[in-house]
Formats: structure tokens, C-alpha cells, sequence
């Protein structure tokens, strides 16, 4: 079989958005509550297309933003991860209607290894759209992220 582009992976919603109800205690208090949503790749896709030049967001307000949207407690971290970077490859297959990865941090505005070009490639995109990068040990954050960050419409 075939491997799938990563634009046939951000296509594919199979099942998704589902709610998965959350029985085990540990992780009923680590997220929050017993609705723990996953929502499909397209989803992360559209909201960081939203992202305008000189803006950032973060994973984890787009995670909580889509729980809300979808009446979950929460959004599966791990898949959240995936599918962003998922939308970031994607963008990069595609080469044209680009989806401007670079402006989703990780949490605590910290740049994604992860993403096509890793944290350098990252570093020069923020840095050409105005944005002052911080080294912490082997991390690098966007500086003073908050005051540059990008609120959805609720």
C-alpha cells in the first residue's frame, strides 16, 4: 500500500471530531474532566491559517479553543501535536495556499522542533515577520509572545 501525502493525511477526518468520555481518575484530573475531544487534522489547519504576519498562537490555546467550540473538557494532546505538525508538512507538500505553521508555538511560546525545517527554519520565519527569538538552555522562545498573541473569534 501506498504511503499517504501529508495533504491525504490532513484531508482524511475518518471519525473525527469525536468525544472520547474519560473513565480513569488520573486522567480525568490531568485533563480536566471526562470529555476528551479529538478533533481532525483540517481543524488545526483551518485556525493556523488564521494566524496574520506579526501574530502568534500557541498548541495548547488552540487545543482549548476547540474543546470549547465542540463542548469537550479538553483536546487530546497527542493528537493535537500530530495533526499540527501534520498541517505543517502539508503546507510545505503543497508549496502554494501555504498555512503559516511557523506562527503556532508550543506552549509557553516555545518554538516545534518538529516542524519541516526544525527550529532554525522556524526561527527565521518568526524573525522575518518582526519577531525576537530567546535561547533558554537548548530551547528558543518567541520574546514577550503574549503581547503578539492572535485571539480567535469565540
Amino acid at each position: 500500500m501506498a504511503k499517504r501525502s501529508f495533504n491525504q493525511q490532513l484531508q482524511d477526518s475518518k471519525d473525527m471530531p469525536k468525544i472520547s468520555e474519560i473513565t480513569d481518575s488520573k486522567a480525568i484530573s490531568m485533563y480536566g474532566g471526562t470529555k476528551l475531544l479529538i478533533a481532525p487534522p483540517i481543524a488545526y489547519d483551518e485556525i493556523m491559517k488564521k494566524v496574520p504576519v506579526g501574530k502568534v498562537i500557541t498548541s495548547d490555546y488552540i487545543r482549548n479553543y476547540l474543546a470549547k467550540k465542540h463542548g469537550a473538557d479538553n483536546t487530546c494532546p497527542l493528537t493535537a501535536g500530530i495533526f499540527i505538525n501534520i498541517a505543517a508538512k502539508a503546507s510545505v507538500e503543497r508549496g502554494v495556499d501555504q498555512t503559516p505553521y511557523w506562527r503556532t508555538l508550543k506552549k509557553d511560546g516555545e518554538l516545534n522542533e518538529k516542524y519541516p525545517e526544525g527550529i532554525d527554519g522556524q526561527k527565521l520565519h518568526l524573525e522575518i515577520e518582526g519577531h525576537n527569538i530567546i535561547q533558554k538552555g537548548k530551547r528558543y522562545f518567541v520574546k514577550d509572545y503574549k503581547d503578539k498573541f492572535y485571539k480567535l473569534e469565540e
